[in-house]
């Protein structure tokens, strides 16, 4: 019985965290959770300040000062004014502390904020969370009517931001 009662368990939870898995990612047309999140340029971001005005792209990456992100959010500043051509709001995020994102984004001389989510709310809300704590290199694309346009999870890091405006001009984003 106790055998009995320990498998049924073990396969509840796993069910559980199948259909997190299965059901725990936005989708294309849903409307984005809600944030409020810290940027490294200690402003306090929400989706309710670009509601209606602006389309606002959000890329996350894993980890700051490793390999890949560093290229991404390089990526990002090199080609910053392609991207501020559009009624656009773009950032980098990570569930890394304010603290070292405000570090990276320094020394890296951005141009932009990057977000962090250290409680990883948002993160998991929106189902970018991996198995290792940390967020996927995944980039949401938020209509200014807050509601998923488009996720990215092919991201070429090294060559995101013209990635992002190619996408823009796909989705019809307004220029400047």
């Amino acid at each position: 019985m106790i055998k009995y009662l320990l498998a049924t368990s073990i396969l509840i939870v796993s069910l559980t965290f199948s259909a997190r898995d299965v059901f725990g990612e936005v989708s294309v047309d849903d409307t984005s959770p809600a944030f409020s999140l810290l940027g490294s340029d200690g402003k306090t971001y929400t989706n309710e300040d670009f509601n209606g005005e602006k389309v606002i792209v959000i890329a996350w990456f894993p980890k700051a000062f490793t390999g890949g992100c560093t290229k991404e959010c390089k990526s990002l500043r090199e080609s910053g004014d392609l991207l501020r051509g559009y009624q656009v709001a773009y950032f980098t995020a990570s569930v890394d502390p304010a603290e070292k994102n405000a570090e990276f984004a320094k020394s890296l001389d951005l141009d932009y904020p990057i977000l962090s989510d250290p409680s990883k709310t948002f993160a998991t809300q929106l189902g970018c969370l991996n198995d290792r704590g940390m967020s996927n290199r995944w980039t949401y694309y938020i209509s200014k009517d807050n509601k998923i346009l488009f996720i990215d999870k092919n991201v070429k890091a090294d060559e995101h931001a013209t990635a992002i405006a190619k996408k823009l001009d796909e989705l019809g984003v307004e220029k400047k």
